[in-house]
């Protein structure tokens, strides 16, 4: 099977030649065989006109189309897919899934739980529990034959694809953080309110399920069709269904055995590493020549040198230059994008350098008066803003003490954090109607007149398809749930509000899943939803949470499921079980999300409502959610034509403005040069520029080396040990490094109660940052 291909080029990445099969099933298409990967303008112009392309011999993946018919095999063998094996396994693995991202969201560099690293888990012990548990065939003809039927229960057989799969889902959709226990935490660090058990069970049920019911009513335009890719899939779909078509996981279990050792031997090599830079050798983290040099520099330089080469504690600096090696931090996912989109990243990183050292250095927005980077909200003499004086137990706006206290201000840094996260949010709008429109109507069409062509979509005909009214089951539980919440909980949200919020996060849901899918990449639309939240209901902070909660999380969650039922699609598992699949999953992972969060916000309370944190633990990002709900239930005042920060709302329309004129462009000339002019990929680029706002940023050269040598040296110039062992390495690597870091959260770093810190040497600084850029009262303040 083929792996990832650069969409964006056209420029054969991997390469896997199609079967006789498939080329004679093809027959009529018309096939241009290029015996160069460098083409010049002509050639590309003739080969745009073609179905599909081939260099020599094999096929170059540019397209959805092109993914269906060559990258993904669209064998299904009728195995079992529901079984009781498959929700055990999905289960426990979903549970410990979800307290990895829980433990994840208050880090200072957020991470996510490697799919790959569940993949191969749950395959393993899959495998274990097959070859190990007795099967009926043991008892057939003998005196235990009537347990045959429990015993075959327990143990069907042979561990199989959809099995795997299933349990596998289970297992990731439970990883991803719920935004409703998120705002719990926001609501018991900042408002001192713990959430009642009613509110906590039916505000998560809601959210987790009304994004589900949508995707499921809109999968013909959001999964169907084979240009929506989701192509973070295909790493997870080429171990599912193997490296090549004559070498799979399942399909050929005796060609596994080199690749299952590996992954082991690497898992476990990283599980034992991790110990050292994340406990006893922190400063391998982040390892600067700059900082190491500045000991003896004056403090105004060492100031500056913190600020723009420092990287290892939260919100420390940019971390330009800086080294990691700490994989905790790294992760895979610059092992699986595609070259040329992790160049357009590069590209905003490179802008964010130099837009958040101009906004500090200029004193835009009167940054010089507090830190560089953090996502807290501030006083005009730089102490922390004291919110509760002014919005006090109601939780809504207090004028006289917001007069006596004065208006909150944000550093630079956030600023343009928000303000680069609207102009992605216009550029996004701006590149699907512009882009893609014409795609869209073709979709409506196909599906009106049921002439959809993709072979995977064709292929699960077959099954009973999940009906769109079990979906509106969903759709109208989760509402009726959430009016509860609103009308009986703490949460000062309007009734009307709530449904304008439902109506914000439906309309933006088709446009985000458009580039999600198409690219594998997304932008932060929760910008929007604070916005509205804060026209619609000024002066109430908490309210504005519960606005972008439901808005947002019906976005997110919405991606993320028909991420799931596109990979269900390629794998031919039947609509039904993912359906339940995916639901169970979702129930498992707000429960454990909900006991973690509790007992990390109990334990590490005053770190979490620092504005720098640690190297260790970090509220940044439930600082930047009341940041931000705080200052738009004052956007009349802040962004309003008169206030300080007005250009952030107007960046939304200013973000369409440069999609237009590169549409405008690209119709006259589709090249400049050896760039594709459409796959310039704006809003992406509006997203990364602001990357190193927040958080650890010591990791940025790492990862861009990671991804040169996986997608460039590897892919280019060893595609066969590519193919064989990229993505299994990767899902190694982070499996063993966040087990590890899921023990000493709870061992040594005070998840549930003190910490033990390891003592202090050369590599672990017992005063400063441990990267030794002990600027801005580094020494002073440890």
């Amino acid at each position: 099977m083929a792996d990832i291909i650069d969409q964006a080029t056209g420029v054969p990445e991997l390469k896997a030649a199609p079967s006789l099969d498939e080329k004679a099933s093809d027959a009529d298409s018309q096939v241009v065989d290029v015996n160069a990967g460098y083409l010049e303008k002509g050639d590309r112009d003739s080969i745009a006109a073609s179905d599909t392309v081939f260099i020599n011999g094999e096929p170059v993946i540019r397209t959805g189309e092109d993914v269906s018919r060559y990258a993904v095999d669209v064998r299904d063998d009728g195995d079992v897919a529901l079984t009781f094996r498959s929700i055990v396994l999905g289960t426990v693995f979903a549970g410990l899934s979800a307290a990895l991202g829980q433990i994840y969201f208050f880090k200072p560099n957020g991470l996510v739980v490697s799919t790959v690293f569940l993949l191969l888990l749950t395959y393993t012990v899959g495998i274990f529990w097959s070859n190990v548990l007795p099967r009926k065939e043991r008892v057939l003809g003998t005196r235990y034959e009537k347990f045959a039927g429990f015993i075959h229960f327990i143990n069907p057989g042979p561990f199989g694809l959809k099995e795997h799969v299933v349990a596998t889902l289970v297992a990731s959709t439970a990883a991803g953080n719920s935004t409703a226990v998120q705002n719990f935490a926001v609501q018991r660090l900042y408002y001192n309110t713990d959430v009642g058990a009613t509110t906590a069970i039916l505000a998560t049920f809601s959210t987790a399920t009304f994004g589900y019911g949508l995707c499921g009513i809109l999968r013909p335009l959001t999964v169907y069709p084979s240009e929506l890719v989701y192509w973070g899939n295909l790493p997870t779909i080429s171990i599912f269904q193997g490296m090549s078509f004559s070498k799979t996981l399942h399909f050929d279990s005796a060609a596994n055995s080199k690749r299952v050792k590996l992954f082991w031997s690497v898992f476990t090599g990283s599980f034992i590493y991790e110990i050292i830079p994340a406990y006893i050798f922190p400063l391998l983290n982040s390892v600067s020549v700059f900082c190491l040099a500045s000991q003896k520099a004056s403090p105004n330089i060492q100031n500056i040198f913190t600020n723009i080469f420092g990287g290892a504690e939260g919100n420390e600096g940019l971390g330009l230059l800086s080294v990691s090696f700490d994989w905790q931090y790294i992760g895979s996912s610059f092992m699986s994008f595609p070259l040329l989109q992790q160049a357009n990243s590069w590209v905003g990183y490179a802008l964010c350098y130099v837009a958040i050292s101009g906004i500090y250095y200029s004193n835009t927005w009167n940054s010089l008066a507090y830190p560089m980077i953090s996502t807290s909200i501030f006083a005009a003499n730089g102490s922390i803003y004291d919110q509760a004086a002014v919005f006090g137990s109601t939780f809504q706006l207090n004028q006289t003490a917001l007069d006596e206290v004065g208006l909150p201000a944000l550093t630079g840094s956030n600023a343009w954090a928000n303000l680069t996260a609207n102009l992605s949010i216009g550029g996004l709008i701006a590149h699907c109607i512009f882009f893609w429109g014409a795609y869209v109507k073709d979709s409506i069409k196909q599906f009106r007149n049921k002439t959809q062509t993709d072979r995977h979509y064709l292929a699960m005909q077959k099954y009973e398809e999940a009906p769109w009214w079990w979906y509106a089951i969903l759709l109208v539980l989760a509402f009726f749930a959430g009016l509860i919440v609103v009308l009986k909980g703490q949460t000062t949200l309007p009734w009307y509000s709530y449904i304008v919020a439902l109506l914000v996060g439906v309309f933006i849901t088709p446009f985000s899943s458009l580039l999600y899918a198409r690219l594998g990449n997304g932008v932060e639309t929760v910008q929007l939803c604070k916005m509205i939240a804060g026209a619609i209901d000024p002066g109430r902070p908490v309210a504005n949470l519960y606005f972008s909660m439901w808005s947002h999380d019906l976005i997110a969650t919405s991606l993320n499921l028909a991420s799931d039922l596109k990979l269900g699609q390629y794998t031919k598992i039947p609509p039904r079980v993912m359906f339940l699949t995916q639901v169970w999953g979702t129930i498992v992972g707000v429960i454990v999300n909900y006991v973690v969060m509790i007992s990390i916000v109990d334990a590490q309370r005053e770190i979490l409502l620092d504005p720098q944190g640690t190297n260790v633990w970090s509220g940044q990002q439930v600082q930047t959610l009341n940041s931000a709900a705080v200052t738009w239930s004052l956007s009349k005042e802040l962004y309003g034509i008169n206030g300080q920060y007005f250009i952030i709302p107007m960046s939304l329309l200013i973000g369409i403005v440069p999609t237009f004129l590169q549409w405008l462009v690209a119709k006259r000339w589709p090249y400049i040069g050896p760039v594709k002019v459409d796959q310039i990929i704006l809003p992406v680029i509006y997203m990364f520029s602001s990357w190193m706002s927040s958080g650890i940023n010591s990791i940025i050269l790492t990862s861009i080396i990671v991804g040169l040598v996986s997608q460039l040296w590897l892919r280019q110039y060893h595609p066969g040990w590519y193919k064989q062992y990229n993505y299994l390495l990767g899902g190694a690597l982070d499996g063993g490094s966040q087990i590890m870091i899921f023990i000493l959260s709870f061992a040594v770093f005070g998840a549930s109660g003190n910490p033990k810190p390891f003592p202090a040497w050369a590599g672990n600084p017992a005063t400063g940052n441990i990267d030794y850029c002990n600027g801005n009262g580094a020494l002073s303040s440890s």
